[in-house]
């Protein structure tokens, strides 16, 4: 890359904490502050606040724009979650990548708590007390397996019943088309709460993809009601289809991506397929050299065509549990009505 000593013309600045009496003040001071992550958190900022508007701007048109959110699990288990369940309430993501885990914890928090824990604890002695630690969240035994069986169990012979006496079809082949999306707003429509991401994207109709649907409670559930309704199944390529249709001829396609794995992939997979993401935001703290996908820099996917070169993008190295509630209040500062 050619340069000269010219080229850097934008002095740092020391943050002026008087006025910095917002998230948002906060935020643009960090841009001419400097300093490391700073810098990239506030120009993260910037490019999640195009996204937005550009998705406002079709009016959440898919066909135009498509704003991917993909993340993992975990931070469902705390209350992180209130920012997923904000973006999909105000639509600024019309498709969700994401984990088994998220149904769990999304469903057992909205019947039961998790509770404050700390990384320090005596996992055996919790292990006796049927308390589980995730992090620094304590789950209980209670407030997992036994209510995610207790609620969802009733829900998906409800959709069994409903879906086989509405189809022409018979045995198997009435599940066709019935992929984890289609899961989701079944769950959402029954089980779902306000405070849900289930809830939002059924209501909305926002995909959300579960590529590893049996990996979790959720996923054992499916499988102990396969027990009973043999000819019961979900049709994971029904939810490739659907990103398929997003992703192909859609206008601008844009992510704010979490943590990697499978959710991460799936956003960055299909969109090779058109040429890439035209901007991205990528929040980790792997690191690179051991060649995972958690690791991985935007600039890598730029390399498989998953990131189209000219692209706008940033990695913010950092807990997305601490980024992400600091964005959500700049972002939705302002009230909402749905």
């Amino acid at each position: 890359m050619a340069m000269t000593p010219e080229d850097f013309d934008k002095p740092v600045v020391d943050y002026d904490f008087s006025k910095a009496t917002t998230p948002k003040g906060l935020i643009e001071q960090m841009a001419s502050a400097g300093g490391f992550t700073a810098t990239k958190f506030a120009e993260a900022r910037t490019i999640l606040n195009d996204m937005d508007a550009a998705i406002k701007a079709v009016d959440g048109d898919a066909t135009k724009v498509t704003n991917w959110l993909s993340f993992p699990a975990c931070l469902c288990a705390t209350g992180t979650r209130g920012f997923f369940v904000e973006a999909l309430k105000r639509k600024m993501f019309n498709v969700v990548s994401t984990t088994c885990g998220t149904l769990d914890h999304d469903i057992a928090r909205a019947y039961k708590h998790y509770y404050h824990g700390s990384f320090e604890l005596d996992d055996i002695e919790l292990g006796e007390h049927s308390l589980m630690r995730l992090g620094n969240v304590i789950v209980p035994n209670a407030s997992y397996g036994e209510i995610i069986e207790a609620i969802v169990m009733p829900a998906l012979e409800d959709i069994y019943q409903e879906r086989t006496a509405a189809s022409d079809k018979t045995g198997a082949d009435v599940w066709l088309g019935f992929g984890s999306v289609h899961l989701v707003w079944a769950l959402g429509e029954r089980i779902g709460t306000p405070d849900t991401l289930i809830y939002w994207a059924a209501k909305h109709r926002i995909p959300v993809c579960i590529p590893g649907i049996t990996d979790g409670s959720i996923g054992a559930q499916l499988f102990m009601f396969r027990q009973k309704h043999r000819d019961f199944h979900i049709d994971t390529l029904a939810d490739e289809q659907i990103m398929s249709d997003l992703t192909w001829d859609v206008e601008t396609s844009n992510a704010l991506m979490v943590g990697g794995g499978i959710s991460k992939h799936h956003v960055i997979w299909w969109n090779q397929y058109r040429g890439g993401l035209d901007s991205a935001v990528y929040i980790t703290t792997a690191p690179e050299h051991d060649g995972s996908l958690s690791g991985a820099r935007l600039r890598e996917a730029i390399s498989w065509g998953k990131m189209r070169p000219e692209a706008p993008h940033v990695c913010v190295e950092g807990d997305a549990s601490l980024l992400l509630p600091l964005l959500g209040a700049d972002i939705f500062s302002e009230p909402f009505e749905v």
